[in-house]
């Protein structure tokens, strides 16, 4: 059995990335003691149970205490007290990451707490379910997936490169980035989608209860589930992002509110075109529009699911596939 890469790793946050990751960590010995730290008992309880922690500490301070690395899983909105509240506990050397779906958010609230000699690394894996909580959780979660490393100009190279490796072992692809250009292109893959599916989902219920006014008049009443109830499987694909995690998701819009707003008024555009082209019978406009989309749309799937390890020099992407 080979030593693991880390004697002591704390995760703060036991949801289903923190769990997973956790788990994979279990799965390939990458860590001799891994203590959780989480605001309830029940999920501290549930999580020593289940395996993949081995101590749990509500105070965070005194989990981080002799860990060589700390994991920050919490909502992002969280991310500034718990770094004021764990930086006593912290010791010289220690790497600190996340797993937070915004980078620039997390670099302004964790980094101004840390003591000298601490190295923050943020991350962000791209991977996740709509499921919540500690029994969420799987070690495979992140086989096969990205993980995109955001370091900043100041980032310690020996803290990157092991974080680096660290999601290399999980079963990451791993990908670099800045943090600027990671909200801005999130903000379109993954908080723009998210947004919308919430939205259609709260139009669909109000949708339902106007429908049964409109009706009321009528011998045959509409029934309050319907819209729910003869919703296609394109609605319930469409929308199966709409049953994450509503305090996870406050946060990520939040924290990335410039890049979500930016993206959200391109796609306000692009809709208000469609509409124009369906108020005027513009089938020509309509065709052209879902043939372009189709076919990014099979490009996506049908992308191969591996990238070269991009590195990192002062900030900037340089290797196979970089601009440098």
């Amino acid at each position: 059995m080979t030593s693991p890469m880390f004697e002591k790793v704390t995760f703060i946050g036991l949801g289903l990335i923190g769990s997973s990751m956790a788990r994979a960590m279990k799965r390939g010995n990458l860590a001799a003691h891994i203590v959780g730290s989480a605001r309830k008992e029940e999920t501290r309880s549930k999580s020593l149970e289940l395996g993949f922690i081995d101590s749990a500490e509500a105070d965070p301070a005194k989990a981080v205490e002799n860990a060589d690395l700390v994991v920050l899983c919490a909502p992002l909105g969280a991310n500034a007290k718990i770094a004021e509240a764990m930086a006593p506990g912290l010791k010289k050397g220690a790497i600190v990451t996340d797993v937070g779906s915004s980078k620039m958010k997390v670099i302004e609230d964790v980094e101004p707490h840390l003591p000298e000699g601490v190295h923050l690394v943020p991350g962000h894996p791209i991977a996740g379910t709509e499921n919540s909580g500690p029994e969420a959780g799987f070690a495979e979660l992140f086989d096969g997936r990205y993980c995109l490393i955001t370091p900043a100009d100041s980032t310690d190279r020996t803290a990157f490169r092991k974080v680096v490796s660290l999601w290399k072992e999980i079963g990451a692809i791993v990908d670099v980035m800045s943090p600027k250009h990671h909200d801005r292109v999130l903000a379109i893959t993954s908080h723009l989608p998210h947004l919308i599916a919430y939205t259609i989902v709260g139009t669909a219920a109000d949708l339902e209860g106007h429908l049964e006014k409109e009706d009321a008049d009528i011998e045959e009443m509409v029934e309050t589930n319907e819209v729910v109830r003869f919703s296609g499987s394109g609605f319930r694909d469409f929308t199966r992002i709409a049953g994450s995690d509503p305090v996870m998701w406050r946060d990520v819009f939040l924290a990335n509110k410039d890049a979500v707003l930016e993206m959200l008024g391109r796609f306000t555009e692009d809709l208000v075109g469609l509409q124009r082209a369906i108020r005027w019978n513009d089938a020509e406009k309509l065709e052209e529009w879902f043939t372009r989309t189709r076919t990014i749309r099979r490009e996506v799937v049908e992308q191969p699911a591996r990238s070269p390890y991009v590195d990192w020099q002062g900030g900037h992407r340089v290797g196979p596939g970089s601009e440098d």
